[in-house]
């Protein structure tokens, strides 16, 4: 498989910690939701960045206990962008989701 965070799927992934991962990933979400209107194609870049920085979270030990949140995370994620989004998913939804990561980690900085 080729990476695009080839850094990070290298091992310096499992080295962050969860809430840090999944604040990465909704900044990918973000990016993704702003392109949205602008730039389908950095859309799709970005929701592939993402789906890449879930799988890799899926991957790391540390998460095992929060695989279903994450798994559903990507599964919730996939619809809203590639298909029907039959979870009435939102850009404010994902937003409000990802909130408290980015807050609590930028308290942390």
């Amino acid at each position: 498989m080729t990476y695009q965070h080839k850094e990070l799927a290298s091992g310096r992934w499992f080295q962050i910690p969860f809430l840090e991962q999944i604040a990465n990933i909704g900044t990918e979400v973000m990016r993704a939701i702003i392109w949205k209107k602008k730039n389908y194609n950095y859309s799709i870049k970005a929701v592939e960045r993402a789906l890449e920085l879930i799988d890799l979270t899926a991957a790391d030990a540390k998460n095992k206990k929060r695989l279903k949140e994450i798994l559903r995370m990507r599964e919730v994620l996939v619809d809203y962008f590639y298909f029907d989004n039959q979870y009435g998913s939102s850009d404010e939804l994902w937003n409000s989701y990802f909130a408290p990561f980015f807050h609590i980690v930028s308290k942390d900085k």
